[in-house]
């Protein structure tokens, strides 16, 4: 089970750092997406969105581009990271 850490605002490295286990590899997979600069210190515009998301928030949106529904549609699950659809 993933322990909910870094669920807030701001935390987009610490988060995949506590998910990977290892730093360097958290910062590579994030450039890899394009959210850090080569450096492995400055964000891109698109990593700044991200960290300005909670990890709810980056879950929800992951769903919502995969599915083509909006972000209201989902409620989050911490313990899994992954957003699921509401029952509406």
């Amino acid at each position: 089970m993933i322990q909910p850490d870094f669920l807030e605002k701001g935390q987009l490295i610490n988060r995949l750092t506590s998910q990977v286990g290892d730093k360097a590899k958290a910062i590579a997979i994030l450039q890899k997406r394009g959210h850090l600069a080569a450096d492995g210190k400055t964000l891109t515009p698109e990593g700044q969105r991200r960290n300005s998301m909670t990890s709810a928030e980056r879950a929800m949106d992951r769903a919502s581009k995969k599915t083509g529904k909006p972000t209201n549609h989902f409620y989050y699950d911490q313990f899994k990271n992954n957003a699921k659809l509401l029952n509406k």
